[in-house]
């Protein structure tokens, strides 16, 4: 019943949706009030970038206006001050309007909304200007509550309908603005399309006024409220039912509706954050596992024989035998705890006993999670929450990779010096772990299922191996699908980042979609669409290819969950171990596809990821046909939805949550990554540039640790403008999923080309710029026995004026009509161009001899940066149209097998002759870094001539 009070209890009477228009007018006068005054005092300074200018771009973004200048700076901050006070009163009153016993949501977003106040005070009174990176974090976590803040107020709205639909229409139109914002963003950024930032603009200021016009809707819900504070309706008593409870009780037969409708519980969200985190360290120990194999063939060229610590992961065999199945099964948590070790393997300083370690901590963890997921199989919630746990560590570790630029920080290959998060991580899991422990006194759920599974545990297994793989290859790194279908500039595709975050946001739709509809999911149309969607992203480049990859992002996400409910119906040590064991046969199979060269029976399965695609399929659909079969009736498996399980409901809201914070963070990661693209060489009064060559061996030093950082290190001390990485392509399982160009190009400020993608079956070349690439064109050179040799022919906009760049990696010793072939398509290749040209290559031949004489020669047109240096093998620099004027070479230290070359060249002058000076002759800008004289730094010093050589 309303509150009743006496005449003249109440001294003064403010309408309550006066607040909403005290803030309302308030902020609009901030944002249109800094607009006005910029535009009319600094008209000409806030449309201007870093590009174009007035009349190209004729209307300022919101940043511009608000940040950079006094006094419409000032404006800004004097109304966004006043508009703080409402603003406090307005979340307030909208958490008593929405305040219900038993609810703890309305808190929650009470404090979602006290937040957002703070952050936008942060970034109003800490500029872009004042501090750039205060702001950005201001900004991004006043964008990322957002949206809970928006979720929150549409699910506690009262009922009214007027309110309901303008809140629907304008979080709608909010963030479907979005979309056009960060694309004209990068058409701004990437591709410098003039006019493309005015564009951006308005898109800017419409979310501007879409926030805002959001809250000012409670001026509608609060005409119940009067201050001081009087509630006129008693809507605050939560004895009126709100919209959220209309809609439940309308959709009760719809499994989304009543998810949230449960009393949060945040001793079952912590349960929750830990089943994921455990889901976490597992990926991030198995993704970890491929590195640490790789060093040891990569270091003997060839079959080493600890290749076989791949088969770690078959240890569910062991659930076969039935003291060991009784053991595991009454001490899962125990189990899950050995593979601590392998989050502790960085602290061996032995390759070996690294290897072992995280060998130890796969096998180990195989067997939990096969264990875990057999138990729950009488439990469906308990399975399903066990299954999202495990996916969604899957995405945590994908978003830690995005945010490390695709190093895991928990892996055996990082430390504390070279990015790595290791004590910290394992603190998580020691405390994740000790909850899972606590939790596990409630019993086993060993229940056997209704029904006898149908057909052999063989096709079961099949699908899960499949799933597996194609989960593991394509997306536990954000980039590795991008890069499929990156073929150079001028850039027709997605980019590493900011699109990496929408793989990632695939496969959190991919995930919601399979829990929510698994008969879809499991259903053969999904199949064909999967399928489908895997042929696009195998056959096609671009935005095309990558489309196609989204589909099959979205359909393993989905059909993964119904795969191991499946498994779990057939004795798990046969089927988990035949998954397991065709997931490891496909790792083999996707290596040897480009490692053909060193492996028995590699020319076999010679440059076909065709087969590896289609065979991941096939394994799929054999375990689409076991899950059918397994399904129930007809009427079952035709039900999009089945039976809902009113115990999964609680738990599905707090693994929502937790995907709704990880895209979030994914999103937050993409904004803090984006390039600046403000790039700048580093002598460019002189038009010089500095160009170097370097054979990086898959990022891993001589002592397997990850070496991007000592890479990046040394190319900064040798001010290299242009550098050819050889070696490089990353992006397989047994290599980690990496990509060092993206760590390299973000900390140098460098434009990159990651050259021909992992599909294309060569050990990779790079090519990072100071300046901007206009154009590159990837290559495959003839290889009729060996490997094949990548190259990137590249036109770069060196001080106005273009130059060609090109990068090659040839074949082996071993196979010299394959290097002949490739030296004559690459010496009429340099020939082609009409352009100044410098060649970094890696090109395994003597000079003055053999195919030499077809690189550096009369057909190629091109000149050997110095014909008197006879001790080379590998690396070259070749050149013609610039002057030459220094040439030097820098000892790898531990870094790698190989040297850094080093060539510096003038834009605009004749090439000259090859009589050598005195450094003291030259000037100082085209002079090599006196860092690396004498001993140098960390090995790294100049040596063979133990000094650079200057040319006239």
């Amino acid at each position: 019943m309303p509150p009743k009070h006496r005449d003249g209890d109440v001294i003064a009477v403010i309408p309550g949706h006066y607040i909403s228009w005290a803030h309302t007018i308030a902020a609009y006068a901030a944002f249109l009030g800094a607009l006005i005054v910029g535009m009319w005092l600094h008209y000409h300074k806030i449309v201007q970038n870093e590009h174009y200018g007035y009349p190209v771009e004729w209307f300022p973004s919101v940043s511009a206006t608000i940040g950079d200048r006094y006094p419409e700076r000032s404006v800004f901050q004097i109304f966004i001050a006043m508009c703080s006070g409402p603003r406090f009163a307005l979340v307030f009153l909208y958490y008593c309007l929405a305040k219900r016993p038993g609810s703890s949501l309305p808190a929650f977003i009470l404090g979602v909304g006290i937040f957002r106040t703070l952050t936008c005070g942060g970034w109003t009174y800490v500029t872009s200007t004042d501090d750039h990176d205060w702001h950005d974090i201001f900004m991004i976590s006043y964008l990322v509550a957002t949206l809970p803040w928006t979720v929150g107020c549409l699910m506690l709205s009262p009922p009214n309908p007027t309110a309901i639909q303008y809140r629907k229409y304008l979080a709608t139109a909010f963030f479907a603005t979005l979309v056009p914002l960060i694309y004209f963003f990068i058409q701004h950024k990437v591709h410098r399309v003039p006019g493309a930032y005015t564009i951006y603009a308005f898109f800017e200021w419409a979310l501007v006024l879409l926030d805002v016009a959001f809250d000012a809707v409670t001026a509608l819900d609060f005409s119940s409220f009067e201050l001081v504070v009087k509630d006129v309706k008693g809507l605050s008593r939560g004895d009126k039912s709100r919209v959220a409870d209309r809609v439940l009780e309308k959709e009760r037969n719809k499994q989304i509706g009543r998810v949230f409708d449960a009393k949060f519980s945040s001793s079952e969200m912590i349960d929750a954050v830990a089943d994921v985190y455990l889901g976490f360290t597992f990926w991030s120990v198995l993704t970890g596992l491929g590195v640490v194999v790789w060093y040891f063939p990569l270091w003997h060229m060839g079959i080493s024989g600890y290749e076989v610590a791949v088969m770690s992961t078959i240890s569910p065999i062991l659930l076969e035998i039935g003291p060991v199945r009784r053991l595991v099964f009454g001490n899962i948590p125990l189990i899950q705890a050995t593979t601590i070790v392998g989050l502790l393997a960085y602290l061996f300083k032995s390759p070996e006993s690294r290897l072992g370690a995280v060998s130890l901590a796969v096998w180990q963890g195989c067997l939990a999670w096969a264990a875990t997921w057999y138990t729950a199989r009488g439990n469906p919630a308990k399975l399903e929450a066990r299954t999202t746990a495990w996916l969604l560590g899957l995405i945590a570790s994908s978003i830690a990779k995005f945010a490390f630029q695709t190093n895991n920080p928990l892996w055996a290959v990082v430390n504390e010096t070279n990015g790595g998060w290791n004590k910290t991580g394992t603190a998580l899991f020691v405390l994740a772990l000790a909850r899972v422990w606590q939790r596990s006194t409630t019993g086993s759920g060993t229940a056997q299922p209704s029904e006898k599974a149908k057909g052999p545990s063989l096709l079961a297994g099949l699908g899960l191996g499949g799933a597996f793989f194609g989960l593991h290859s394509l997306f536990s790194d954000s980039s590795t699908m991008i890069l499929w279908v990156w073929e150079g500039y001028p850039v027709r595709g997605p980019i590493a980042v900011p699109h990496g975050a929408v793989t990632i946001l695939v496969m959190g739709l991919g995930l919601l979609f399979g829990l929510f509809y698994p008969n879809v999911a499991r259903s053969w149309t999904a199949y064909g669409v999967g399928s489908v969607g895997a042929a696009v992203l195998t056959g096609f480049s671009h935005w095309f290819g990558y489309y196609g990859g989204l589909a099959l992002c979205f359909y393993l996400m989905a059909v993964t969950p119904a795969l191991i409910s499946n498994a779990v119906r057939f004795a798990p040590g046969r089927t988990f171990f035949f998954g397991f064991f065709f997931y490891n046969f496909m790792v083999l199979f996707h290596v040897w596809v480009v490692a053909y060269a060193f492996v028995p029976g590699g020319p076999l399965v010679r440059e076909r990821t065709d087969w590896v695609m289609a065979t991941t399929m096939l394994m799929i659909g054999a375990g689409i046909f076991s899950s059918i079969q397994n399904s129930g009736s007809p009427a079952k498996q035709k039900s999009a939805q089945p039976p809902f399980n009113p115990a999964a409901r609680k738990q599905r809201s707090y693994y929502i949550y937790i995907l709704l914070f990880l895209q979030l963070l994914s999103a937050s990661v993409a904004y803090l990554r984006f390039p600046s693209y403000d790039y700048q060489p580093y002598h460019k009064n002189s038009k010089s540039i500095t160009a170097g060559v370097w054979t990086i061996h898959f990022s891993i030093d001589n002592d397997m640790w990850s070496s991007e950082r000592r890479i990046e290190q040394l190319i900064r001390e040798t001010e290299l403008d242009v550098v050819g990485l050889i070696e490089s392509d990353l992006q397989r399982i047994i290599m980690g999923n990496r990509d060092t160009t993206q760590y390299l190009a973000e900390e140098l400020g460098m434009w990159v080309d990651y050259g021909p993608g992992p599909n294309k079956h060569t050990w990779g070349c790079a090519l990072l710029s100071k300046f901007p690439i206009v154009n590159s064109t990837h290559h495959l050179l003839p290889s009729p026995v060996g490997e094949l040799a990548p190259a990137i022919h590249a036109t770069i906009d060196a001080y106005g004026e273009l130059i060609d760049v090109l990068v090659f990696h040839s074949g082996q010793e071993e196979d010299p009509e394959d290097r002949r072939q490739q030296s004559e398509y690459l010496a009429d290749l340099m020939r082609s161009s009409p352009r100044p040209t410098i060649l970094l290559s890696y090109l395994v031949i003597k000079p003055g001899e053999g195919n030499y004489n077809t690189y550096v020669g009369e057909r190629s047109g091109m000149k050997d940066i110095d014909p008197s240096d006879w001790d080379r093998w590998c690396e070259y620099i070749l050149y013609k149209g610039l002057k030459r004027t220094g040439y030097a070479r820098v000892s790898r230290g531990s870094i790698t097998d190989t040297e850094l070359q080093i060539g510096k060249f003038v834009v605009g002058q004749p090439e000259g002759g090859n009589e050598m000076i005195s450094e003291e002759s030259v000037h100082p800008d085209l002079r090599f870094p006196a860092l690396f004289r004498g001993q140098g730094v960390r090995d790294h010093y100049y040596h063979v001539f133990n000094e650079p050589r200057y040319f006239a």
